[in-house]
């Protein structure tokens, strides 16, 4: 209805010729494009079709988001380097596909949790870039109030449980997240993302175990970029098809590198998770930066494997190929680039200039008043008693 107002104002102001050329613009956006993705692979389950159906409007979004999340962590790495971020930072750029097909694919009322992999996350779930940037550099005005920095960002109000810093201990949460869904009678899901490394965790299994007993609404998104840290995946798992890793649990590999066939796997595993329970996917990915920043990411792999990947295989190139070849003027993808490259701009200067949190945000969350207790500083012989904040909220 709104759609078709706009368009009748516009012929009223400047004529039928005008209006019929912004109805012909909408319609071309909405028509349907019909793309063949690589074949699923699956376990104990029969594959989804690998025709996917889009449109212009939705590979813009896809091109848009991916794009700032590609802007976001080049951002990071730069202010990293100039120690503007300190401790742990783990960058996500080189996956974007694997996120953005997943929102694509599910609401806000779904849940996400992740490894501290996770500032992608914070902003697909509707985070500012400002408030991201803002807690990797430790400021009151970030996302967890910079009391969590780059490994534990968090967005409640988005369904988004935070990065966790401990290897596999955000899949038991998954699966207990899961279970509040389905406790509360909501047709949602959890989508509860790992990395290969984490993969041969024994709490995995576990929490595979519990889901599978419960028929819990939870799709268990290994994100296979082939190294945990340093260690290439064949060295570190005997079976590297990780989608076949849930035994009695059905799998379904997708490739992480195509934002398309991502959304339609993970369109199918939920419809799939909220009738039957759990499914395990594997998405075929991969990292251009090191495992973190402390990494250079080169020791253990070759500089033209990374150069292959990004020339054969990189996901927001592999969308603007598609836009363009669908009639997109390369002229309008180079104004997203040029807004989501001042966004983030913005962002990083607004961030520095942000507040440090007081010393006695430190106690929050850990004692309801610390009555008198001396905190120990990073001096040696210093301690700080912190006054208790009763006022402190969020």
């Amino acid at each position: 209805m709104a759609l078709a107002a706009a368009i009748h104002g516009l012929k009223g102001h400047v004529g039928s010729q005008l209006g019929h050329s912004v109805a012909r613009m909408f319609a071309s956006a909405a028509a349907p494009i019909k793309v063949e993705v690589m074949p699923y692979k699956v376990h104990r389950i029969d594959a989804p079709s690998n025709i996917v159906e889009t449109n212009v409007a939705e590979l813009t979004d896809f091109y848009k988001l991916m794009y700032k999340m590609r802007r976001m962590e080049i951002a990071a790495d730069m202010m990293y380097k100039a120690k503007f971020i300190r401790g742990f930072c783990h960058l996500y750029d080189g996956q974007e596909a694997v996120l953005t097909g997943i929102e694509a694919a599910i609401t806000k009322q779904d849940s996400i949790i992740t490894s501290y992999r996770d500032h992608c996350q914070h902003v697909s779930r509707g985070g500012s870039v400002l408030s991201l940037m803002a807690e990797l550099m430790g400021k009151k005005e970030g996302a967890t109030r910079g009391l969590g920095g780059s490994m534990h960002i968090y967005n409640r109000a988005g369904n988004f449980y935070g990065g966790n810093g401990i290897v596999g201990a955000q899949i038991p949460l998954g699966a207990g997240i899961a279970l509040a869904h389905k406790y509360r009678g909501e047709k949602n899901v959890c989508i509860t993302m790992y990395g290969d490394g984490a993969a041969n965790q024994g709490q995995k299994y576990e929490a595979l175990n519990m889901a599978g007993l419960w028929n819990l609404p939870v799709i268990f998104v290994c994100e296979n970029n082939h190294y945990g840290m340093g260690t290439a995946e064949w060295r570190a798992a005997k079976s590297p098809n990780f989608y076949t890793r849930g035994d009695y649990i059905p799998g379904i590999k997708v490739d992480g590198m195509d934002v398309l066939a991502v959304k339609n796997a993970v369109a199918f595993a939920k419809a799939y998770s909220l009738e039957n329970g759990p499914i395990v996917m594997e998405m075929d990915t991969y990292r251009y930066h090191g495992h973190s920043m402390s990494d250079p990411g080169s020791t253990y792999r070759t500089r033209d494997e990374i150069n292959a990947m990004r020339t054969e295989r990189d996901p927001i190139e592999r969308v603007k190929k598609l836009l363009l070849s669908n009639g997109v003027d390369a002229g309008d993808l180079k104004k997203i680039e040029k807004e989501v490259k001042k966004e983030v701009d913005e962002a990083v200067e607004a961030a520095k200039t942000g507040t440090a949190p007081p010393a006695h945000w430190l106690w929050k969350n850990m004692y309801m008043d610390p009555a008198g207790a001396a905190m120990r500083g990073v001096l040696p012989g210093q301690y700080v008693v912190p006054e208790f904040d009763p006022t402190y909220a969020k």
